[in-house]
């Protein structure tokens, strides 16, 4: 879930990794983005972990061990924690597909009915304890559980774009994000540097600057990013990217007066105890010429979009063995009907996740910042 050059953490755990798919490149994960020039107003990006794709036969080849070495250099490291998106509340609800989804991919999940979900909801960063910001990223990640026993798992943010087109870029990003002694921000001279080598980080950062920031979890519309391959049941395929969008923007609270540590994951337990919170999974389905392999590159808004269903959350849990603590949001756990294109960030994300996802569940547990039931006393 996270990158590493040499860190706190074990370089040499079981080669999981060294399993995945060949040809997928090197590595690549999305955590921490902190402001400053470009970049101001960023706190943490990250979408998951960015994995290793593919071969790099380099003495310094990213590797899945090193990304996530490289989180804990930044962030320090925090037994049984994830590598980014540290801190989290695991969530319960279901999906109810209208069937207009089956237009376009063959997936069980996208035939008329209901199926689970389990979900969680973080903000982006190696910190479990961090206070919580407005313009941190926010991450919902969601395992959708077909009647056919096949899963399809997502990891997304609250970011239109994200903020790197390779692995190689998140790790760089990562290098130059981390804070210096004394001032608690990035080093300028390496971030702006990082900044000229990087234009698609640039361009990507400006649009994530025009998008309104939303009061808290509840009203977040949350990106998948990336560009996956849909397959329907006649064999057409086409590039397709979804997005999560609030059903009641209208009635989602806004923070109160006084903000704790914890406000938006306390405003989202509060409102979640008096209704459930809705969002309707919109498929935007890509064209030729649309970019399927660079994801700080948005798609025009003409493209078409289907309205595929509404995902209900009912209920959030604080974080602990059985529930979405210990789920991996591999995004690379698809169901038939849906396929990874070109874009090399989610095979990075799915072999850094696996890393993380070893290394925390070796180690013991620390309870979650947040508890459900100490807010709603």
């Amino acid at each position: 879930m996270e990158p590493g050059d040499h860190g706190s953490e074990h370089d040499d755990e079981p080669a999981e990794i060294k399993s995945a798919p060949p040809g997928l490149g090197p590595l690549t994960r999305r955590s921490a983005l902190l402001g400053m020039g470009a970049v101001a107003g960023i706190a943490a990006v990250d979408v998951g972990g960015f994995a290793y794709a593919g071969g790099w036969l380099r003495p310094d080849a990213l590797t899945p061990p090193r990304f996530a070495d490289r989180f804990e250099h930044v962030y320090g490291q925090h037994d049984g924690f994830r590598r980014n998106h540290a801190k989290g509340l695991s969530a319960t609800g279901s999906f109810a597909s209208t069937g207009a989804g089956a237009a376009i991919c063959r997936a069980a999940v996208f035939q008329p009915g209901s199926v689970p979900v389990i979900g969680r909801f973080s903000l982006g960063g190696g910190l479990p304890d961090q206070a919580d910001k407005p313009d941190t990223v926010r991450g919902l990640g969601l395992l959708f559980q077909a009647p056919n026993g096949q899963q399809w798992r997502t990891a997304m943010i609250n970011f239109p774009v994200f903020t790197d087109s390779t692995p190689q870029g998140f790790y760089e990003r990562l290098l130059a994000s981390k804070p210096v002694p004394g001032t608690g921000k990035p080093d300028p001279q390496k971030m702006a540097a990082f900044l000229d080598r990087h234009p698609e980080t640039v361009a990507a950062m400006k649009i994530i600057k025009q998008s309104p920031l939303s009061a808290g979890f509840a009203d977040s519309t949350f990106y998948g990013l990336n560009a996956f391959w849909f397959t329907n049941s006649a064999g057409a395929t086409v590039p397709v990217r979804w997005s999560v969008v609030p059903r009641d923007v209208a009635g989602a609270n806004a923070p109160g007066p006084s903000r704790g540590k914890d406000y938006l994951f306390d405003d989202l337990i509060r409102t979640l105890a008096q209704r459930p919170l809705k969002w309707r999974l919109i498929l935007t389905i890509g064209e030729p010429g649309d970019p399927t392999n660079d994801a700080t590159k948005p798609w025009p808004q003409s493209r078409r979009s289907v309205d595929a269903g509404t995902i209900t959350i009912t209920a959030v849990q604080t974080e602990e063995a059985g529930n979405a603590r210990d789920i991996n949001f591999d995004p690379l756990v698809l169901p038939d009907g849906i396929t990874a294109s070109d874009d090399p960030l989610p095979p990075a994300r799915s072999a850094v996740y696996a890393r993380s996802f070893t290394r925390r569940a070796e180690e013991p547990k620390s309870p979650s910042e947040v508890n459900v039931a100490q807010v709603l006393s």
